[in-house]
This record gives C-alpha cells, structure tokens and sequence, in this order.
C-alpha cells in the first residue's frame, strides 16, 4: 500500500522535447551570392592561370577557400555550389600538379573523386567532372614514376 501512495506522489514522465531540425544554409540569402562569388573566384583564378600569372592565381585560389569551405558546410550542398567547390579544387590541384607537388595535388584530385562518384543523380557534366579528376590522379601517378 505505501508504494502505491508513493508512486502516486512521483512527478510524471516528461516527454522528451521534439529536436528542430537545423537551418538548412542552402535556403539563406548568402548562399546564392557566395556561391556565384566563388564561381567567379575561379574563372578568374583560370584565366591568370593561363596567362602565366602563378603567384596571383594563386592568391585568389586561396582566397576561395573558406568560401568553400562555407558552402559546403551545407548538409546537403548545391550543384552549384558542388561545382564551384569542385572547381576550386580542379585549379588548386592543377597548380600543384604544375609546382611538383605530386602528392598534395593528388589528394585534392582524389576530393574531387570522391565528390563526383557519390553525388546523385548522376548527370553527363558530373561523370565529366569525375573523370577528370581521375585523370588528375593518373597523371600525377606517372609523373611520381618518373
């Protein structure tokens, strides 16, 4: 009898509170414009390139950085921002590819592997994307054989 009384007397079972899901960074304002920034970042980044100009290509490949390390923070980045994220790396990874730095251009084409051979659906332009990163990865495969 006395544990039913005490029983009675314990405070009732709180529910557990109901998780909010986080705010998804893709629908917020900046998304867009950050990701048309770094977009931009690289085409810029490109054409240095191909005019010669290492050291300021260079600097604007770095610069982009922590852009796209901000999209993709996302949990679920754009395609747009998949690209220009991917892109970054293309660039960055050539420039290393080119400095005889082998084994960090190889890690940041095998990033880009890794991006494009999971992402879905599956599309003509990210199977592009794939094999070229792979065929970063076996270039700068040979050029460590040599």
């Amino acid at each position: 009898m006395f544990a039913v009384l005490l029983a009675a007397c314990a405070a009732a079972p709180t529910p557990a509170p109901v998780r909010q899901p986080p705010p998804d960074p893709t629908v917020e304002e900046w998304y867009g414009p950050v990701t048309a920034q770094l977009a931009a970042m690289n085409r810029q980044a490109e054409t240095l390139l191909r005019e010669g100009k290492i050291d300021p290509a260079a600097t604007v490949i770095t610069e982009g950085q922590p852009l796209s390390l901000r999209l993709l923070a996302a949990p679920h980045p754009t395609l747009a921002a998949m690209e220009a994220a991917s892109d970054l790396d293309q660039l960055y990874a050539a420039m290393l590819l080119g400095n005889r730095n082998y084994g960090w251009a190889r890690l940041t084409f095998q990033k880009n592997v890794s991006r494009w051979k999971n992402w879905r659906p599956r599309t003509p332009d990210t199977a592009r994307r794939l094999k070229l990163a792979q065929d970063g990865i076996a270039e700068c495969d040979r050029r460590i054989g040599q």
